[in-house]
């Protein structure tokens, strides 16, 4: 997904000794009744609910447990959700037909319909809805040109063939199609209550109805805590145990321990010195995630960063390996691509990782080498007639300690290159994401987590004509290889591989965008907590959570 853009939180590191006293007596060990809450911490608010402009891993997190699709992955499988089966296409690839439960209701008793998902992917693809997530449509029938205000939103291939069957129909064969099917720009909507409301659906609880195993209560967008009940209409209610979840954003990873310990949290996020102090400790455990950050450089703002060689020389500038180590500490790991390690591998080799496969061009800029970046920062400064001139830049990134201290870390390091003078900008997530869309940054810390377990979903990000490119980009071959694998290779695993591998490459050798690191989550879990389900697609599904 999902940006899924957001950075961690940390802690401030002389409260972390204050914050280890008597844990292991600590909050994992209190005795709690099951039909208390069960509470998290999060890093930030829930910035809309409204499925068609979510890009948030927060607020995508937020809709997983509200809302439903056809299919909702348990575990590493993809099950029914409102369709009653997993569909096979028809058509050579290009028509699927799903059945609808009959017994599906909205929170509000309407009964959930074809047509919501009609009115719902039509509105995620009008040009004048604004979603981010329009182009995951495309090789749905005639979305692209849609989104491109060429064709009339009505001629999406998707109909309601009666109340209960919906019919999609693609332009071509998507390998990944059915793995889509559990992302949230796909969930249906109520026309009448998103009509009612208009700009403001998605804003405040009020505004909602849900169609997933919980419900939001009294909640609004500038909220910091709030409230998940279960929603007596889910279909599958039956199968949901735990009543409510609570959510609280603490950005401070001391803080958030010390919640965890006195028994305010069941599961609490830490970061930095916290994560670094409670490693093996009861109760502790890293998630590792199909999720990567990466540096932007805005060349538009900044032409000289077109320039190869200055990318690759800020590249080679930074140490990896201290970053993960010595400033991030929670289960973070060095990377050489964009494209997350683990996650894809090989259609005729199963035992082949993408990233593994695509490794000789990864790692030719993003081993430490300052050297050779001081080298290729000269020839690139000379290239660009940038010699002897001083380079003025602002890093734009959140304000959550930990993100501050990856800012200084990353600041420090690039300011080893002639002429370089960063200057650090953290604000408020919020602000962070809306900067990035207007392209008002110098430098970002960016990050992406999967919507599906697939190379694609980092690949196509940095095409030249993708919204989330922030900086701007851009290789015709790079291009051209990206929608060959979601086009003429389409229904050719083996060349679709070839195509997505020589991609990567270009990518990696252009430094196009500037990988750093893959991310792991480090917790503090209370023993209650029996079934916590994590899927491939960076999402939770708490229908199957379970506590003693």
């Amino acid at each position: 997904m999902k940006l899924k853009k957001f950075l961690i939180g940390s802690s401030a590191a002389f409260l972390v000794a204050v914050a280890l006293t008597g844990c292991s007596s600590g909050g994992g060990d209190k005795t709690k009744s099951a039909d208390e809450p069960v509470s998290f911490t999060q890093k930030d608010g829930v910035a809309t609910q409204d499925p068609s402009l979510v890009t948030d891993l927060i607020s995508a997190q937020s809709l997983a447990n509200t809302m439903e699709g056809l299919y909702r992955y348990s575990g590493q499988d993809l099950k029914p959700a409102l369709s009653t089966k997993i569909v096979k296409p028809t058509n050579n690839g290009l028509t699927y037909t799903f059945p609808l439960r009959k017994n599906a209701q909205w929170s509000n008793g309407d009964p959930i319909t074809a047509q919501d998902f009609v009115f719902a992917w039509r509105r995620s693809v009008d040009p004048k809805t604004k979603s981010q997530y329009a182009y995951i449509y495309e090789g749905v029938a005639n979305a692209k040109d849609i989104s491109a205000g060429k064709k009339p939103v009505n001629s999406l291939g998707v109909k309601a063939l009666d109340q209960h069957t919906l019919q999609v129909t693609l332009d071509k064969p998507i390998p990944y199609f059915d793995k889509l099917m559990a992302f949230q720009t796909f969930y249906p909507q109520n026309p009448k209550v998103v009509n009612k409301w208009g700009k403001k659906y998605g804003t405040d609880s009020k505004t909602l109805v849900f169609s997933g195993p919980y419900k939001l209560q009294n909640w609004s967008s500038s909220d910091n805590s709030w409230l998940q009940v279960k929603n007596d209409k889910y279909w599958n209610a039956k199968n949901v145990k735990v009543k409510k979840l609570k959510y609280q954003v603490v950005k401070d990873a001391s803080t958030a321990l010390n919640l965890y310990q006195s028994g305010k949290m069941d599961r609490a996020e830490l970061t930095g010195d916290t994560s670094k102090q409670m490693k093996g400790s009861k109760g502790y455990g890293v998630l590792k995630v199909n999720s990567t950050f990466y540096l932007e450089m805005n060349q538009k703002k900044l032409p000289m960063f077109k320039n190869a060689k200055l990318r690759q020389a800020f590249a080679l500038s930074i140490n990896r390996q201290q970053l993960t180590k010595k400033v991030l500490g929670n289960g973070t790991s060095a990377e050489t691509s964009v494209t997350p390690r683990n996650m894809s591998f090989d259609p005729q080799n199963k035992s082949k990782d993408f990233v593994a496969e695509t490794s000789a061009s990864g790692k030719k800029y993003t081993k430490y080498d300052l050297p050779e970046a001081k080298r290729l920062w000269r020839e690139g400064l000379q290239e660009t007639g940038n010699t002897g001139k001083k380079i003025n830049l602002t890093m734009l990134g959140d304000d959550t300690d930990i993100s501050k201290q990856q800012a200084e870390f990353l600041q420090s390091q690039l300011e080893k290159l002639s002429g370089v003078k960063i200057t650090l900008n953290n604000v408020p997530f919020k602000t962070r994401i809306s900067r990035s869309e207007k392209g008002d940054f110098d430098l970002v810390v960016s990050a992406w987590n999967a919507d599906f377990p697939d190379p694609i979903n980092f690949l196509s990000l940095f095409t030249s004509d993708n919204s989330y490119n922030r900086g701007k980009w851009s290789d015709a071959k790079y291009d051209e290889l990206v929608n060959k694998s979601l086009s003429d290779d389409a229904n050719d695993p083996a060349a679709r591989w070839q195509d997505m591998k020589a991609a990567q490459d270009i990518l990696n050798e252009q430094q196009g965008v500037i990988p750093l690191y893959q991310n792991g989550q480090a917790f503090m879990t209370h023993k209650r907590i029996t079934k916590l389900d994590y899927g491939p697609s960076n999402m939770y599904n708490m229908a199957n959570l379970r506590v003693k």
